[in-house]
């Protein structure tokens, strides 16, 4: 069982900015998120996108943004339970919450905040036969472990940020990368495309386009799909390969929390937000994209906020006979769990004769 002072789903930049809200109160965080690494969609489907109305910031990429909320949040040592789902949550008489995971992982908390974004993230899955039969079998839709497709041959089909980036990534480790797209154009960041193209010139990349996976085949795994390349009047191939992995985008549903007795509106959890965006069930918030209200905007900047208001509301919870004072961190400084401390600068005063 893990336990800890506030549990929250979903590692989005909303959820790990709660981490930093919740760290300045002493509060411990530990995140679920269904992906297999911290930052939600800016870190799944557009690491390279820039983002213009971050403060502070007149521009950031998506993926520098996720790697400085990182920072941030490394004092306060959150843990983490990756590629598992929030599947099931049970209210205990002494006024917490488990929660258990697609994988059996058990978590404890008193306050639990749904922070899922547009909730959990499914793979939008190609229409092939027997495409089941085959999946953790050699076809995959994620990446989770790279080292896993050392020496192996690799298909990767998709024209996104998400197919180019591994496929650059995996040219260095597996024995063969095979990049199949349905058009010569890709979505993805420009720099991407043209690294792709400068691996394909360096043999290290096989680049098939104008092209489409028709097929799989293999006994107990997969061992070949079949590829029909150009138009109608185009040739089928049949590649040899060890893994197949589709990489076109993932599809948001709130998936198992719409189970949970929260009030539901238009796919979004309805949230009290003239104090601290807490459901219809004490001691359960939502916040960010997956909540909605009057006046509602889907900005990180206004997940941020309600972050900030959530975890003053779960200390009040957690500590109904404390009395928490406020301090801005320009004046009380930054205490880490791990003993580090970032002091406030001090004011100098001089004096004028």
């Amino acid at each position: 069982m893990i336990k800890t002072d506030i549990l929250i789903i979903g590692a989005g930049p909303t959820g790990l900015f709660a981490v930093f809200e919740a760290g300045l109160l002493q509060l411990k965080c530990h995140l679920i998120d269904a992906l297999p690494q911290p930052g939600g969609q800016l870190a799944e489907i557009y690491p390279k996108k820039p983002i213009y109305d971050i403060p502070g910031f007149p521009e950031v990429l998506a993926g520098d943004l996720v790697d400085n909320l990182m920072a941030q949040i490394a004092p306060f040592q959150p843990g983490f339970t990756l590629g598992e789902r929030a599947d099931t949550i049970e209210p205990q008489e002494d006024g917490t919450f488990i929660v258990t995971t697609s994988e059996g992982t058990r978590h404890q908390a008193p306050v639990v905040a749904i922070a899922g974004g547009l909730g959990s993230f499914e793979p939008r899955k190609p229409e092939l036969d027997r495409l089941e039969d085959f999946e953790d079998r050699g076809v995959t839709y994620m990446i989770r472990e790279p080292e896993a497709y050392r020496g192996k041959r690799v298909v990767i089909a998709g024209g996104g940020d998400s197919a180019l980036d591994w496929s650059i990534y995996l040219a260095e480790v597996a024995r063969e990368v095979t990049l199949i797209h349905r058009r010569t154009e890709f979505r993805g960041a420009l720099d991407s495309v043209e690294k792709v193209q400068q691996l394909k010139n360096e043999g290290k990349i096989r680049l098939i386009t104008p092209a489409e996976v028709v097929g799989l085949e293999g006994a107990d795994r997969l061992e070949a799909i079949r590829v029909h390349r150009g138009g109608l009047d185009g040739e089928e191939l049949t590649l040899e390969t060890d893994a197949f992995i589709p990489l076109f985008g993932l599809s948001p549903k709130l998936g198992p929390i719409a189970k949970w007795g929260l009030e539901i509106e238009k796919n979004a959890i309805k949230v009290d937000n003239t104090l601290d965006y807490q459901t219809n069930i004490p001691g359960i918030y939502a916040i960010g994209d997956v909540n909605t209200y009057p006046g509602k905007l889907k900005l990180i900047l206004c997940g941020f906020h309600e972050a900030t208001l959530m975890c003053q509301s779960a200390y009040r919870r957690i500590y109904p006979d404390k009395r928490y004072v406020m301090k801005y961190t320009t004046v009380g400084g930054i205490h880490g769990f791990d003993g580090s401390k970032k002091e406030a600068p001090k004011a100098v005063v001089k004096s004028i004769d």
